[in-house]
């Protein structure tokens, strides 16, 4: 009988301090997932590591870095990271970091997807930052529009943009991701832009990336699943 091909829509953030601990959750959650994010917590514990181990495994892997820096830097950080084989690498979605990446990748098939607004922040932390009025799902679908066009293969959004995200010209044939995703009955920790699975892919998410909701839970392959069937039945 052929093996079933876990969702890859489903993206768990192995937001966790080390590799020893991201490679048990790994174990914890089992064959039904196929899909992990690591991110800048991990990175001093051995996290481009268990990227690789993942990778040897059959895993797809998001790096998660949201690089930011000036556009020689970026590229030459990219170019380095596109030589590990792995599927997603984030860069804040300022045009001039964008289209720095993308010369950095190359020819690589890695898939270069940009930061809009991150989903823990609201207006009043737009505010603190200096960034343009206006309501912030209007800055992050501005700031996705920007992006797109400067050549991302994808963006990073709230799942309350998404809908307006995947409406624009420039989305076409792109990604959209959305973390801050909670199952319904979950906290929402520090997430202050938030759906449940079902809405996010209702309003047109490609990929959803959870956290907390399945690593923290006392039974994460159950976890999992759970988030599993509500994407199958959205």
């Amino acid at each position: 009988m052929p093996e079933t091909v876990p969702d890859p829509r489903l993206i768990v953030a192995l937001d966790l301090p080390n590799a020893h601990e991201g490679a048990e959750m790994v174990r914890r959650i089992g064959p039904g997932v196929g899909f992990y994010k690591i991110g800048l917590g991990m990175l001093t514990g051995g996290g481009l590591a268990l990227a690789m181990e993942l990778k040897e495994q059959g895993h797809r892997v998001f790096l998660d870095m949201k690089l930011f820096d000036i556009g020689a830097t970026v590229e030459a950080a990219v170019r380095g990271l596109a030589g590990f084989g792995l599927d997603f690498l984030t860069v804040h979605g300022d045009p001039h970091v964008v289209r720095a990446a993308v010369r950095g990748r190359g020819e690589a098939g890695l898939k270069i997807l940009a930061v809009t607004v991150l989903t823990s922040l609201d207006r009043g932390d737009l505010d603190d930052m200096m960034i343009r009025e206006g309501e912030t799902g209007a800055v992050a679908l501005e700031r996705a529009r920007r992006a797109l066009a400067a050549g991302a293969d994808g963006v990073i959004a709230s799942p309350q943009e998404a809908a307006a995200i995947r409406a624009l010209p420039e989305a076409a044939g792109r990604l959209v991701v959305c973390p801050g995703i909670r199952p319904a009955g979950a906290g929402l920790d520090d997430q202050k832009r938030a759906a449940t699975p079902a809405a996010a892919i209702a309003a047109g998410a490609d990929h959803l990336v959870v956290g907390r909701p399945i690593w923290a839970a006392p039974d994460p392959q159950a976890a999992a699943a759970a988030v599993l069937a509500e994407i199958a039945g959205a």
